[in-house]
């Protein structure tokens, strides 16, 4: 059978149903008249790879873009989706399409089309397995895992929240290419206080490169060698293809890796926030190899480090640090601040307009609004990302511009004084926060309600109250809550520093152990 005949049929249904949204009802009407109009049976698919090539075809292709219908009729796709699938390597799929896109008109098609090429390789590859499975053949076992995304799922989230707004930092990617091109393998540091960008300088260089990577978060309990360790194994497995590595070390599997490296190609793996990390003494954190082989680089993030806790000596290797909080660094960021409040100006759809609303009531002009909350925020991402949707939202319509908090440490202790969280009467808010502060990992709400001794629904009144400094996730089916950032944990403990006697700080572990000896019992 033409699989022309078969994608043209599928062009003439795609044509009528472009301007109205198919329901899936109607959508498998479609697919079990093209199938037998093509003598297909739609309760049981051939045996043969051709055939089961074709069904899935039809069962993908009903309202798709006819620029994807061309791009699964071609030969040499077809014959790489086929050796990706018996090799079991999703992703050596993605790079054949790529490269035959390279040189094919069909990608100005797919770019005009705003497809997510990705997406819908990995739809089609789902589809034929399931497909596959249903013909009963045993030619298509084993069935190959079909996840196309290069990093793990667990950090999809984070990568995407991440680079949805980044800005500049070119001059920290330029130093780090420099460092490549000059070593032959190495580990580069960037180094730099909370809020300075780090995590997202890390996830924009996976985004960007597909790179392997591992973020360490604390309150999420991902900060532990083994689990780094596992997850990076997973991803180099994946990525090229190793053998009986099932059990190995990080060395073995990075030697591996090199020799499969070929054309000056380099493995770059990305860490992000190593001051994070719980290990116990001795030896490097996250048991990162003294040496590594050719073509293997690591890009890591961290605060700043007295030397007794920099834990990574590699004296046969390159190794290198960039530190965001030097001098010679001031005015690239400064820039990239400068870029990134004009990115909340022109193009952010939630704050935008309200921005320009606060500012021509008070007659300020974009650069001087530009140039004034750049000095207050002291090359500070993190203060940028609270106080700019603050003031959109009214936060701040008794001050004036002049009047805004100054740095990431004083807009906290400014927004701790203005929800009164300083007196008393707050006592219980405070006592939530610090729950939250104490148990460390992720908690429901109801745990929260049972140590403060409070009801639930008045814990979740404090909890939306403080909602953009938290961490709300989904874990096994129950929303939990944690301290979205590291300096607003600092804030927070320094609050009890200053303070030992207030109540809640006195008793909140007392009641902690009281609600797990309780559980106990």
């Amino acid at each position: 059978m033409s699989i022309d005949i078969v994608v043209n049929a599928l062009k003439n249904i795609a044509k009528p149903a472009a301007s109205l949204v198919i329901n899936q009802a109607q959508r498998n009407e479609t697919v079990v008249r093209t199938l037998k109009q093509f003598n297909f049976d739609p309760a049981q698919p051939p045996k043969d790879v051709d055939g089961v090539y074709v069904y899935s075809l039809i069962e993908y292709g009903v309202d798709k873009p006819e620029a994807m219908l061309n791009l699964f009729r071609e030969r040499e796709v077809k014959k790489a989706f086929w050796s990706a699938y018996t090799a079991n390597h999703p992703l050596g799929f993605v790079k054949e399409v790529e490269k035959f896109l390279h040189s094919n008109d069909l990608a100005f098609d797919i770019r005009l089309k705003r497809i997510e090429l990705r997406s819908e390789l990995e739809e089609f590859g789902e589809i034929f397995i399931k497909v596959a499975k249903r013909s009963k053949s045993k030619d298509f076992e084993p069935f190959p895992e079909w996840n196309l995304d290069e990093y793990p799922t667990e950090f999809k989230s984070l990568i995407k929240e991440k680079i949805r707004s980044f800005c500049g930092r070119k001059f920290v990617f330029d130093a780090f290419k420099q460092f490549c091109d000059k070593n032959r393998s190495g580990y580069f540091t960037v180094l730099g206080d909370a809020g300075m960008g780090k995590s997202t300088i890390a996830a924009k260089y996976v985004w960007d490169y597909k790179s392997p990577c591992y973020f360490n978060i604390r309150s999420d309990g991902r900060n532990r060698p083994e689990l780094f360790l596992e997850s990076i194994r997973k991803q180099l497995i994946k990525n090229y293809q190793l053998q009986n590595v099932e059990k190995a070390n990080l060395a073995d599997l990075l030697e591996q890796v090199s020799k499969k490296l070929i054309n000056g190609e380099r493995l770059v793996i990305v860490v992000d926030a190593l001051d994070e990390v719980e290990q116990e003494a001795g030896g490097n954190l996250l048991d990162l190899p003294p040496s590594l082989p050719e073509g293997i680089y690591f890009l890591l993030t961290r605060r700043p480090y007295t030397i007794d806790k920099k834990r990574l000596s590699a004296p046969d290797v390159s190794v290198e640090e960039l530190d965001l909080r030097d001098s010679q660094y001031a005015n690239l960021s400064r820039e990239d601040i400068k870029e990134y409040i004009r990115f909340f100006l022109h193009d952010d759809p939630d704050y935008k307009n309200a921005l320009r609303q606060w500012m021509q009531d008070r007659n300020i002009s974009e650069n001087d609004f530009v140039e004034q909350v750049a000095t207050k925020s002291e090359n500070n991402f993190m203060y940028l990302r609270y106080v700019v949707p603050g003031i959109a939202k009214g936060d701040y319509n008794d001050l004036s511009l002049k009047q805004l908090p100054d740095g990431l440490q004083d807009y906290y202790q400014v927004h701790w004084q203005r929800m009164g969280m300083d007196k008393n009467t707050q006592d219980i808010k405070v006592f939530i926060l610090f729950v939250l502060v104490e148990i460390g990992t992720p908690i429901p709400c109801d745990m929260i309600a049972a140590i403060t001794e409070q009801k639930e629904e008045d814990v979740e009144t404090v909890l939306d109250e403080w909602v953009e400094y938290l961490k709300p996730q989904d874990l096994a089916g129950e929303i939990c809550y944690s301290i979205y950032h590291a300096s607003f944990l600092d804030f927070l403990k320094m609050q009890r520093k200053l303070n030992p006697k207030r109540t809640p700080f006195q008793e909140v572990n007392q009641r902690i152990a009281d609600y797990l000896v309780k559980r106990m019992a």
